[in-house]
């Protein structure tokens, strides 16, 4: 008899299907082999005793402070760990409980999901002279030939921006940003590229987002997460997807000092109001982005990189965007035309942790990354 330990990351499905179980058995299984981590704030110490009593008696539990069962003090953080089985039939326990619990139970019964391994690369091309990567700026013709250079390099969404969002940039006109983005965005539609895959401007001006949307484009990314109504009335009037981004400030002074009690509470409290906001206008196609760089320090970045799986409780893809950005310098000292390496290393995370679209200026190194990756992860014993 020989034994051996096999990676948490590995599909439980196809390794329950390798070892002959039964397709009903491994329906059982499965969800006893993803555990879950979930950290719950200011909780009521009456609920946390009951919560912990709960755990303990599916054969999870809940990490409190020593004093909890004593409830010395109102409120309490605690830890709740527990594979997806066992999420689950928390969540059906907590329904009947007092002390703020059914809540409780509304909040866990999200977090029963499976994070999907296909991906999608968008490529990223800016007409504007400010953007901080030389290597995405193009014009005209050169734009035109670099857009179908990403496509066939495995790229299936193409970003259009025409206004840098870096740190300390200052807007422009709409009549601005639309002489620089207009010839581009004729080419695409005469050479119907649009057929070949799905393109986004990178705006929040309405005039625009509208005449990207009249012209073969599909997808709203906007930084503001519609912060202006008309932008709101724009992406649903033409049943266009809609990237609704966190941000903290502008880009003219988001990263001076950010701050955050929590920032993972604040991003996720900031998604559920957008959300909210982007239904009540009838866009029924969300894309959420975390906003790594926009207002956030590096820990921040970091943070909400580590726990991007945390986000998939909304029910939408997730898009990540961190590609050559200066957390990689703050990391380790290197120049924005070296930062493929870093980027690579963060999106790679980020795809393991419920990721599915990967904003980059590199699409041919990350497709073979991510497909090499996602290779590894399908290996079965």
């Amino acid at each position: 008899m020989k034994l051996y330990k096999l990676s948490s990351q590995m599909d439980a499905k196809a390794l329950l299907q390798t070892v002959g179980v039964t397709h009903e058995g491994s329906a059982l299984l499965i969800p006893k082999t993803h555990l879950n981590l979930i950290y719950i704030k200011d909780l009521k110490t009456p609920a946390a005793n009951i919560l912990k009593q709960d755990a303990l008696s599916i054969g999870a539990d809940l990490a409190v402070p020593k004093d909890t069962i004593t409830c010395k003090v109102p409120l309490v953080d605690a830890v709740l760990i527990a594979n997806d089985k066992q999420l689950k039939e928390l969540a059906h326990k907590e329904k009947i409980q007092p002390f703020g619990l059914k809540e409780v139970a509304q909040k866990l019964s999200e977090f029963t999901f499976t994070c999907k391994d296909d991906f999608s690369v968008m490529g990223i091309i800016n007409t504007n002279e400010d953007s901080f990567f030389q290597g995405s700026r193009f014009k005209d013709e050169a734009a035109l030939k670099h857009v179908e250079h990403m496509i066939e390099e495995g790229a299936t969404m193409i970003d259009l921006g025409g206004v840098s969002s870096r740190p300390g940039s200052i807007g422009v006109s709409e009549q601005e940003e639309l002489s620089r983005v207009k010839p581009i965005i004729d080419l695409i539609f005469k050479h119907k590229l649009f057929e070949k895959a799905q393109f986004s401007l990178d705006s929040y001006s309405p005039l625009c987002l509208e005449y990207a949307l009249t012209h073969g484009f599909s997808i709203v990314n906007d930084i503001t997460a519609l912060a202006n109504d008309d932008v709101a009335r724009v992406t649903a009037k033409y049943d266009a997807t809609v990237i609704l981004m966190h941000m903290q400030g502008d880009p003219k002074s988001m990263q001076h000092e950010p701050v955050y009690d929590n920032v993972m509470l604040e991003v996720d409290a900031f998604f559920e109001e957008r959300i909210a906001k982007a239904l009540h206008f009838g866009i029924k196609k969300i894309v959420l982005d975390v906003g790594i760089g926009f207002g956030k320090n590096l820990e921040h970045n970091l943070q909400l990189l580590k726990h991007h799986e945390h986000f998939l409780h909304f029910g939408y893809p997730l898009l990540i965007g961190a590609s050559r950005k200066s957390m990689i310098d703050k990391i380790i000292s290197t120049p924005i035309d070296e930062r493929l390496p870093g980027t690579l290393a963060l999106h790679l995370k980020a795809y393991e942790h419920g990721a599915s679209i990967i904003r980059a200026h590199d699409v041919k190194a990350h497709v073979q990354a991510l497909s090499v990756l996602q290779a590894l992860n399908q290996t079965t014993i």
